[in-house]
């Protein structure tokens, strides 16, 4: 448990109530007791304080007459939640050891305070910084190299040479390095390229569960610093991602694309291959990028919700859209354009 001065100290905000009331844990406003610490991040929710049982709400000063209970301040309320949320940090810590279960080749060097846990393999010339921790049934091809502080959860499988740098996340089961899919047509069939390039990741990464992320044919796969992608993305061979990129679940990325810094990709968006999305573009839900995007902002190309009867009208429309064009055609053919009337001076 923590008093509530004290959580606003390690915040470094103002607080307003009782300094020592004790919480707990952290909870949305709906499920929240009062032992519980929750947050409103936007105006629209603050009709929810008229009935959470919250102990302390994270809110923005401008909107303290909607809450008479106590209270941390901040400016960004949602950030700071987020920052509280290491305060109640609950997850498994690493033991510092060396399963006997793990299989480590002769000529892996590892760092100080490396964790490796039962079932994992750490093949021939890896290369593990201090305090990395590979959770169990890890594969650690040869030559990988991870940076100090970088994390596996149970189940990766990073394949040869692949780098990832400092202070990273690889969530379960995700495949980093795989062959990427490049395939040349011949008469008997499909010839493989072989990939001979890697997969290289910058720092403070964050990889989703059963992501894949191939290797380059004949250049790396690049993923630059402070990228976070959720789980379930296929990023192809040669893709080249910017700084801070955040990339959501289901999204596609085909081969030797480049996606710019601070752009964001949201549910099952698809982008094509050799396209470039400029630094801070904004793709919405489903969005299908086929052709470079070359202008910052936000777009869309996605299908929005109709009730059944009306999608069906819209998509059997869109199918006419092609003959309807020609009828208008024609009509133009038999119409004269007129010119508009002149308009009157202004007296």
């Amino acid at each position: 448990m923590t008093a509530l001065r004290d959580i606003a100290a390690r915040l470094e905000l103002d607080f307003r109530g009782d300094a020592d009331r004790e919480i707990d844990g952290l909870a949305p406003l709906d499920r929240a007791g009062p032992r519980h610490i929750s947050f409103v991040a936007q105006k629209k929710f603050l009709d929810q304080l008229n009935t959470t049982e919250a102990g302390v709400v994270i809110i923005h000063p401008d909107w303290l007459d909607a809450w008479s209970g106590d209270a941390v301040l901040s400016d960004n309320p949602y950030l700071s939640f987020s920052r509280a949320s290491w305060l109640f940090d609950n997850r498994p810590v690493p033991s510092g050891d060396i399963d006997p279960g793990a299989t480590v080749s002769s000529s892996a060097t590892l760092g100080r305070n490396v964790t490796i846990d039962a079932g994992s393999v750490i093949d021939a010339d890896v290369q593990l910084g201090d305090d990395v921790w590979i959770g169990a049934n890890c594969v650690v091809g040869p030559g990988v190299t991870l940076g100090a502080g970088t994390q596996l959860r149970p189940g990766v499988v990073l394949h040869h040479h692949v780098t990832i740098g400092e202070c990273c996340l690889v969530q379960s089961n995700a495949v980093i390095g795989s062959d990427g899919f490049g395939f040349a047509p011949s008469p008997d069939g499909w010839q493989k390229i072989l990939q001979l390039a890697s997969v290289r990741i910058g720092d403070r990464v964050e990889i989703g569960a059963c992501t894949a992320i191939d290797r380059g044919a004949l250049h790396d796969t690049e993923i630059a610093d402070g990228v976070i992608i959720d789980n379930q993305v296929h990023i192809a061979h040669g893709v080249r991602i910017g700084r801070n990129t955040a990339i959501a679940a289901c999204v596609g990325i085909a081969g030797s694309t480049v996606i710019g810094e601070n752009c964001t990709l949201a549910g099952q968006v698809g982008v094509g291959d050799h396209v470039e999305l400029v630094d801070n573009v904004h793709i919405g839900g489903q969005g299908r990028v086929t052709r470079s995007v070359t202008e910052p902002g936000h777009y869309g190309s996605g299908t929005s919700l109709q009730p059944l009867k009306q999608w069906s009208r819209s998509a059997l429309r869109l199918e006419q859209l092609d003959a309807l064009a020609k009828r208008v055609a024609e009509l133009e053919k038999l119409v004269p354009l007129q010119e508009p009337p002149c308009k009157k001076s202004k007296e």
